[in-house]
């Protein structure tokens, strides 16, 4: 999901034409269940905010087919239609929501500064970054053609959808152990897909994947295609040797889960504001405040642990309300 882009470095100084500047108490940066869900409490809060989608208006969830662990949905809800419900429910009270990208920030001063597209320049007294990570993929074409039909990128989200049936966890850190270990109480079958000879993951979660009778791992393999009709139905691997010759393996699953890792959307504003080693927005416990004072940041930028359409959701709230006692401060 791109909600942002870095401005080339040789022109980070251009400036929008000053007839393209224009003055907001209330900015939020992502369309995501965080990003429309603070717009909505913003408006209901009379501070007119202004909301840019970034490239992907609605976020990861727009890539995804059926939501079920959502509260409100009791049949579930595609994805796409249910962040159409929260966009309208964010303009119903008042919320400007416009298409662009956020390619700059200063927020070297009391104003923030954020510029899109290169040529619109918004000064916020309040800023709420919504932007979102974006899962790693392998590079794979079939990862595209397979996505929503087999292909996904979170268990806990997706899982419920392969109970009884044959899957593939691609990774060896924490987050692939903690993703197979999950699965294997609803599958049939996990192959954990493991690059190297050893995992990654601390030794509890190494545990875990051992003593899981129905988890297998695949020690040496590499996804390099996927296969099936209508939605995945099998994968092709490469096994390391001892020679220099690759064995070409062959496994059919039902669902394949990638859990490399996620990178947050963070980088315009990392001169400013404090990540971790990752790029996560770091914010003080309990709140969305970043440590620069009337910046927030809500959803899955600044959560690298749970990464759901509810929290995120909750989190945007947060910020919304952070903002408003924020600015009510400032009068």
């Amino acid at each position: 999901m791109e909600i942002f882009k870095p401005l080339d470095i040789q022109n980070e100084n251009q400036n929008p034409d000053i007839e393209n500047i224009e003055r907001v108490r209330c900015l939020i940066i992502g369309s995501g269940p965080a990003g429309y869900t603070a717009a909505i409490y913003a408006a209901r809060a009379n501070l007119k905010p202004v909301l840019y989608t970034g490239l992907q208006m609605g976020g990861q969830l727009t890539t995804t087919t059926d939501v079920e662990n959502y509260p409100g949905y009791p049949d579930g809800v595609k994805g796409p239609e249910m962040m159409e419900q929260f966009r309208k429910q964010a303009e119903r009270f008042g919320t400007d929501v416009r298409f662009g990208i956020a390619t700059h920030a200063d927020f070297s001063g009391k104003i923030h500064k954020i510029s899109f597209d290169n040529n619109k320049l918004i000064e916020a007294d309040s800023v709420i970054i919504a932007t979102g990570a974006t899962a790693k993929y392998l590079g794979l074409e079939a990862e595209t053609k397979y996505a929503g039909m087999g292909v996904s990128a979170c268990a806990t989200c997706d899982g419920f959808f392969y109970r009884e049936k044959d899957v593939a966890v691609v990774g060896g850190g924490d987050t692939a152990a903690e993703e197979a270990t999950y699965l294997a109480g609803l599958c049939r079958k996990v192959y954990l897909i493991v690059r190297r000879n050893v995992l990654r993951a601390s030794k509890v979660m190494q545990d875990k994947v051992m003593n899981a009778p129905n988890i297998e791992i695949l020690w040496e393999h590499q996804a390099i295609d996927l296969f099936g009709e209508n939605g995945v139905e099998g994968a092709t691997l490469v096994r390391k040797k001892d020679t220099p010759q690759e064995e070409t393996v062959k496994i059919k699953i039902d669902g394949f889960f990638l859990a490399i890792g996620h990178t947050p959307n963070s980088d315009i504003f990392r001169k400013y504001i404090e990540t971790d080693n990752t790029g996560y927005i770091k914010t003080v416990p309990g709140t969305s405040k970043t440590n620069v004072p009337g910046v927030f940041a809500a959803g899955d930028v600044q959560d690298p642990v749970y990464r759901q359409a509810v929290t995120a959701a909750g989190s945007g709230c947060m910020a919304a309300i952070d903002a408003e006692r924020y600015l009510s401060e400032l009068h």
